[in-house]
């Protein structure tokens, strides 16, 4: 297996286990800036170079997070961050924004945040529905041709947004929900990306966490886990969904390997360019989830999970 991959057209030479970073700062309960610096000190050590955050996690706090933590090292990896998705000044959500001066605004504000000059990989979080995809990446070409970002990515869009983005500025990377409960993106994305050269880059790629059997309940969450409000972790859910969870175990112990490992070796075999981006805010985790990149899975393996996992995911991802 492939360890690394470039990233779309760019020169950007990135792990296909990146770290996403959202979790440090919100969503899932309780954190801790000294223990999620330290993860992040150690994913650099352990070459890891693909991070990935956006100015809505925690209202800027995980950008700043990052900008502390990576401040003299920027040189050793790359940086992708988002806009697009507003909050307010107690945090609430408060839309999404494509607007050309709301996107200038979003770019700076990010730049200080992280404290740098340019930004590696800069996102559309989400489309704006009320501005054509033209006039956003237009604007966000401009960025690029005034060296405050160096690439360009969109994430959850449609196969048609996708081309209509790509003939007005090429886009390196398109981020998108996809694991062995979210497989949407096979349908059709894959093959557009493919064919445009556009790198996929999974987002929850175990399953918020669910594929990697931590979850057995909502017992399991705790208060304030954006999860507890998620349609898939309702009871019935978990114990529909469960039944992924049963087909990764069966390979896991047969192999002598993690749940989570699995999940995300299965995920890199579908595709020779994917780049998964699981996040935690734990070291152990961070290292069993680099393991994965060590798992074969076998034709055998593989014919197991396809013809036993469920058809269907029981609850809307969102």
């Amino acid at each position: 297996m492939n360890t690394t991959t470039t990233l779309g057209h760019s020169t950007l030479s990135v792990n296909r286990i990146g770290l996403g970073c959202m979790g440090m700062s919100e969503f899932y309960g309780s954190f801790n800036e000294e223990e999620s610096i330290n993860t992040l000190h150690k994913a650099l050590d352990l070459g890891v170079n693909f991070f990935d955050t956006a100015d809505m996690y925690g209202s800027g706090a995980n950008e700043q997070l990052l900008g502390k933590a990576f401040k003299n090292r920027w040189d050793e990896l790359a940086l992708a961050t988002k806009f697009a998705i507003m909050r307010g000044p107690n945090g609430e959500f408060i839309g999404i924004n494509g607007k050309p001066e709301y996107i200038r605004k979003a770019c700076d504000q990010s730049l200080q945040n992280l404290g740098v000059d340019a930004i590696d990989l800069y996102y559309m979080h989400r489309k704006d529905p009320e501005v054509e995809i033209e006039e956003i990446v237009g604007t966000m070409a401009e960025l690029v041709q005034q060296g405050k970002v160096k690439h360009l990515g969109l994430s959850e869009v449609d196969p048609e947004t996708l081309r209509r983005a790509h003939a007005v500025h090429p886009i390196t990377a398109l981020q998108t929900e996809y694991s062995l409960w979210s497989r949407e993106p096979e349908q059709e994305l894959f093959g557009v990306c493919k064919e445009l050269g556009i790198t996929f880059v999974a987002y929850s790629p175990l399953g918020r966490g669910f594929l990697t059997g931590a979850i057995k309940s909502r017992a399991d969450l705790e208060e304030g886990d954006f999860r507890l409000g998620n349609p898939r972790f309702t009871d019935e859910a978990i114990q529909e969904n469960l039944k992924f969870v049963d087909v990764i175990e069966g390979i896991a112990k047969n192999k002598g390997v993690s749940k989570a490992q699995v999940a995300l070796a299965w995920l890199l075999g579908q595709n020779d360019e994917i780049t998964a981006i699981p996040g935690t805010r734990k070291v152990h985790r961070l290292e069993e989830n680099l393991g994965a990149l060590q798992v074969k899975l076998t034709a055998e393996d593989l014919a197991i999970i396809e013809e036993n996992t469920p058809s269907a995911t029981f609850g809307e991802r969102y």
